[in-house]
């Protein structure tokens, strides 16, 4: 597992103290990660009634053309999603032995992409990427590092091509929530998890189940899917990228904490910190979500510069 040493300090504003941050990873090796500069919060975004559909955002119930198909996404999530499940995929992909690659390479395969689980959107995942993106900053110019992490935070979605195994959608895309504990009834379609072979364990179904009182998320085993394979790969490859980054990219999928407040138990004060970030990112990831294009080739440039600044030219995927 992985260990941070020490972390930034940030006061309830955001700003932060510049100290330095050593985290261990999986090889016991120390790398330096940058502590998030000051955010200010002074957004101007302005948050939409209404999805491209006509629907409230993450409205999972209302009778849309993508209802059925959204649903019936769940069902099968909920099904398979176990503690098994998870240390399998965990140890097949933290391999990184899929593809070598930049990341504006990866960006341009989610042209390929469209995620079956979101209600709000059906247009290629690079739109989406680029929204999130270019919302962020408008608002925030002077935070390069949130910008980039607007654009990468879906790039795990690749899971479902076949040069990564042709993972189902059901194991890649979707809200994310801990296994090996009792799944809170705030996830959404709540009622398939009845289906799971860890709802009737003992070990699993509980309020802690395999866990303690603030062990720290980094402790706690997530559902499988985009949003761990994209930390995986981020991490391992050394991004210099803040540990908010990081912090975003690996839960922005988990709603039932960051929307409904379930799971907070678990959690320790890194993680309260970390949060405070999650909830500024989250309203740009699901409210910049529209049928309006982003100029591919006007905006390349810049972020060409920022993943040179924070990634190495190639990654290991």
């Amino acid at each position: 597992m992985e260990r941070y040493i020490e972390n930034e300090k940030q006061d309830f504003q955001g700003r932060t103290r510049d100290l330095p941050i050593l985290r261990e990873g999986l090889s016991g090796a120390q790398v330096e990660a940058k502590p998030a500069p000051q955010l200010v919060f002074d957004a101007q975004f302005p948050i939409p009634h209404t999805n491209s559909f006509g629907h409230n955002f993450r409205d999972y119930d209302v009778g849309s053309e993508r209802q059925e198909g959204v649903e019936n996404f769940y069902r099968k999530n909920h099904i398979h999603q176990s503690v098994d499940f998870v240390k399998k995929m965990r140890q097949e992909y933290g391999k990184l032995n899929k593809v070598e690659m930049s990341i504006w390479e990866c960006c341009e395969l989610l042209n390929e992409v469209v995620d079956e689980s979101d209600p709000d959107l059906d247009e290629p995942q690079i739109e989406h990427l680029l929204q999130t993106a270019e919302a962020i900053r408008k608002d925030y110019p002077n935070e390069d590092w949130l910008h980039l992490t607007g654009l990468i935070h879906d790039l795990g979605k690749v899971l479902l091509l076949p040069s990564f195994g042709g993972l189902p959608q059901w194991a890649v895309v979707g809200d994310i929530y801990p296994v090996g504990c009792k799944f809170d009834e705030s996830i959404v379609h709540h009622k398939y998890f009845k289906e799971n072979p860890d709802h009737n364990n003992s070990a699993y179904n509980t309020k802690y189940g395999i866990y303690s009182e603030k062990c720290g998320l980094n402790n706690v085993m997530m559902s499988w899917g985009h949003d761990d394979y994209m930390y995986l790969v981020a991490k391992e490859n050394k991004t210099t990228l803040p540990l908010a980054a990081l912090f975003i990219i690996r839960y922005h999928s988990f709603y039932a904490l960051h929307r409904e407040e379930a799971y907070k138990h678990l959690m320790n004060d890194e993680d309260v910190e970390n949060l405070k970030w999650l909830h500024i990112f989250n309203k740009y990831d699901l409210y910049s979500k529209s049928k309006v294009r982003i100029d591919v080739e006007k905006v390349k440039p810049y972020y060409l510069s920022l993943i040179e600044k924070y990634f190495p030219a190639k990654l290991r995927w």
